[in-house]
């Protein structure tokens, strides 16, 4: 009777951690947007009109358009520290650094039409 009973209150257990950390993974997102957005605006003001605008079309659409993880995080690094795309080669692992050139290549467009057609 007591086994039974520990199964069940493992099982519920389970099932709601399970249900917290896809609401956790979810809200993280979220909160890693708008920590890019609040740490990135204050290196733009002045040079564009709607600073959170930019921050968050850099980092919902340029970010987007890179699948690698490491390259991602570096480059939303870089728009969080300096405002701009920007990718340190010590940010990223010396494997993947020759992969920094075209990345830029492939968020040109995107970040292009960030700083000068953004939405909002």
């Amino acid at each position: 009777m007591h086994f039974r009973l520990g199964l069940a209150a493992f099982a519920v257990l389970s099932c709601l951690s399970w249900s917290t950390a896809g609401a956790r993974s979810a809200a993280g997102l979220s909160d890693l947007r708008a920590d890019v957005v609040r740490q990135c605006a204050p290196h733009i003001v002045g040079r564009w009109a709607h600073p959170e605008a930019v921050c968050s079309c850099l980092h919902d659409q340029a970010a987007a358009v890179i699948e690698d993880a490491d390259l991602r995080e570096a480059l939303l690094r870089g728009i969080s520290e300096t405002g701009v795309p920007t990718i340190e080669t010590g940010w990223v692992p010396a494997t993947k650094r020759s992969e920094i050139g075209p990345t830029f290549t492939r968020i040109a467009k995107p970040v292009l039409q960030c700083m000068f057609e953004p939405a909002g």
